[in-house]
């Protein structure tokens, strides 16, 4: 009979598989980094321009020389909750496409692996294509404008959070479902009456997280023409118009702290 390894040597076996590990790491790190041509010289080098840049934004550095108009301001703000207005349509879209699909995507839920492989893959699909490339695709299908941001949002999205429900319904304890199908109700119906409400928390919990998170993604949506406060900001940019650009910044900060808070709070609510 063999002898057992000893206790240091398996602890050293641990401590040198760590450290191939960690060496492991670093060489992947130090390849992507060339690979995505980092070049720390090339940013310190250019970061008096860029503090220079952002100087120009705010006061005291040389104050806003040219600050916007009220009419402008008041586009600012209407396109501020137009960006608003796009996440939150496109969230509660996704939420109401999610629930389906979440469930035949749920393990404890779908026995049938020919129908529980092809909704993973699709949703698969839907979150590995970011939203940006979906606002892309619908800016030329539809239009420049806010629907094309909203359809970008909702299909992304509806990926994503039919995975996040899926994984709440496979967290919950099916014993209630089961008793109401043994006394011969149907699977639907058990279903609505005896896991929805459970899992009712956790559903709103996480499509107020995605709403906080598409608010901000809704932002940068606005770069390829899909509406919003983000056509504004790209706009100062490309015309180096920094008293504007500091006025957008300062109106997203804002906007999005108040989400954030709103969020957060609904949340906390439903813990």
């Amino acid at each position: 009979m063999a002898d057992k390894p000893s206790v240091p040597a398996t602890l050293s076996n641990r401590r040198a598989g760590r450290w191939t590990a960690a060496l492991l790491f670093f060489v992947l790190l130090f390849g992507a980094a060339r690979l995505a041509q980092v070049d720390m010289s090339r940013f310190f080098q250019n970061t008096p321009r860029i503090g220079l840049w952002v100087g120009r934004m705010f006061p005291p550095y040389d104050g806003f020389r040219n600050p916007p108009t009220s009419t402008e301001l008041n586009t600012y703000l209407r396109n501020a909750l137009t960006t608003v207005a796009i996440a939150t349509v496109g969230t509660t879209a996704a939420a109401v496409l999610a629930f389906i699909p979440s469930v035949l995507a749920a393990r404890t839920l779908t026995r049938s692996k020919a129908l529980f492989y092809p909704v993973r893959w699709f949703l698969n699909l839907l979150r590995g294509i970011d939203s940006f490339i979906f606002a892309i695709f619908f800016v030329a299908a539809v239009g420049l404008g806010p629907f094309a941001g909203v359809l970008g949002v909702t299909f992304h999205t509806w990926g994503s959070m039919a995975k996040l429900y899926a994984e709440n319904l496979e967290n919950l304890d099916l014993t209630p479902m089961l008793a109401l199908e043994a006394s011969g109700v149907s699977r639907p119906r058990a279903l609505l009456y005896a896991l929805l409400p459970d899992a009712m928390p956790s559903f709103i919990s996480t499509t107020l997280f995605m709403w906080e998170l598409n608010v901000r993604l809704s932002v940068a949506l606005g770069v390829v023409g899909a509406g919003g406060i983000g056509q504004d900001i790209k706009n100062a940019i490309d015309l180096l118009n920094f008293p504007h650009l500091g006025v957008l910044l300062l109106i997203v900060l804002t906007m999005v702290t108040i989400i954030d808070q709103i969020s957060t709070r609904l949340r906390q609510r439903l813990a």
